[in-house]
Formats: structure tokens, sequence, C-alpha cells
């Protein structure tokens, strides 16, 4: 599963580099979690650099990228996630909006993934989410 997502990454990273899809860098992402127990979705929108804690594990949010001609098409995140208590590192990788399942945190419990990412701030106005 990790050989097929990382091809992906790397066909992807040279279609980037080809200039034939062009990626803008985001501010942060708004990232969605499960929790398989008690079904309880939740929402994040994190910084680049933030993290957040849910349960047992700590989410580390280190960039995200979407194509240029449109911030709803797609999202690739890479995120750290680790134990809260062993600090033991479950995921380190890109995780991406429209293919969960290519590059997916392996964890008993919970469930994360990307929704989109977050623009940088143009002015005064600030991103809103539409949830």
């Amino acid at each position: 599963m990790r050989v097929i997502a990382l091809l992906f990454i790397f066909s992807a990273n040279a279609l980037f580099a080809q200039g034939s899809i062009k990626a803008t860098n985001g501010s942060g992402a708004i990232l969605r979690t499960l929790d398989r127990i008690s079904g309880q979705v939740k929402d994040y929108q994190l910084e680049n650099g933030e993290i957040f804690e849910r349960g047992n594990m700590s989410v580390l949010m280190r960039e995200c990228r979407y194509p240029s001609n449109s911030i709803d098409n797609d999202a690739f995140a890479f995120l750290t996630v680790s134990g809260k208590v062993t600090e033991r590192i479950i995921f380190d990788g890109w995780m991406i909006a429209s293919s969960p399942a290519l590059s997916a945190l392996e964890h008993p419990r919970y469930d994360v993934w990307v929704l989109k990412c977050l623009p940088y701030l143009k002015g005064n106005f600030m991103y809103q989410s539409t949830f």
C-alpha cells in the first residue's frame, strides 16, 4: 500500500515539475477525524505547524498544497501523527483529499483525513468554513 502511495506522490511531483499542474501552498487545512468506537466525527481547522490532540494521538499539520486553478478540486496535506504518551510516530507523509485510502492513517481507533486546504489571507478577509 505504501509503495502505491509513493508511486502516486512521485508521479504527482513529476506532473507539478513539468508544469502541467501548478500547485499553490495553503496556510493550513481542514482535517476530519472519526472515532470508530463512539462514531463521533470532529473537524479541525489547522494552520501549518499547528498540532491537535484527539484521544491518545497527536496530529501535526506540516503543509498543505492544492491545484492553483481551484482550491476546491483537491488537497495534499503533509501530516505527522504520533502517540501522545509514547510519542511513537504512527503516520508521517502526504494525505490526499480525493484519494483518502491511498495514503491512510492506520490506527485502531481513529481515522483522519483531509477535506481541503486553507488559502493564505488576502486583504482583511479570513477563510470561513462552510460546515
